[in-house]
């Protein structure tokens, strides 16, 4: 039986959400940028250690807080499949402190509202636009130890433009998912080659 890990990825507009996304399964980027308006799934499917799983992959548009109850859910299309998501990738941009002020405060909802123990939903924080370096508000050490230190999180850089550390991200929020039990029958995880990209699928 393949098993199945819902995976929300959440940020502010421009951050660079659904390039990642289609980065990691289509190894395909655009210049053009066209803002995310409605939740969209990705269904791809990855081998880890010789197994396969099926990723579901939400794309959430820019959404103004964290669904704080079931019913609110429901009622907001953007937000369908949030609040029970097996994980969060929650992107910013480092050159925008606006958006990593958008993931703060993502985040700390997540904690407060998220059904069942909240501190055992494995969330990554994913600095997006690497490639732009020298434009950073805040040095990538400062941040590493806030976001792991104080808000227990992992955290990840990349550039979806170079599809930089792209594959990484994910591998690392599937790390964290075992570190907390979800996979108890995976100690360890190795990605094989670029997540077998010739067996990722849209389904």
């Amino acid at each position: 039986m393949v098993e199945t890990l819902s995976i929300a990825v959440i940020g502010a507009p421009g951050v660079g959400k659904t390039s990642i996304i289609r980065q990691f399964i289509y190894n395909d980027f655009s210049e053009v940028y066209t803002p995310t308006r409605t939740r969209y799934v990705y269904r791809p499917s990855v081998i880890l250690n010789g197994n396969m799983y099926e990723l579901k992959i939400l794309d959430v548009p820019p959404i103004s807080s964290f669904p704080s109850s079931s019913s609110q859910e429901w009622l907001d299309l953007r937000c369908r499949g949030v609040r029970n998501a097996n994980a969060y990738i929650l992107v910013y941009d480092i050159c925008c402190v606006e958006s990593f002020e958008y993931v703060k405060m993502i985040r700390q909802q997540i904690v407060e509202h998220r059904e069942g123990s909240s501190s055992e939903v494995p969330i990554l924080v994913v600095g997006n636009k690497r490639d732009l370096q020298r434009q950073r508000f805040m040095p990538r050490r400062a941040v590493s130890v806030l976001v792991k230190k104080t808000w227990k999180c992992g955290y990840v850089e990349c550039s979806a433009k170079f599809n930089w550390h792209i594959v990484l991200l994910f591998k690392e929020l599937l790390g964290i998912a075992v570190a907390r039990g979800m996979r108890q029958n995976h100690t360890s995880i190795r990605l094989q080659g670029a997540l077998q990209r010739n067996r990722c699928t849209i389904m």
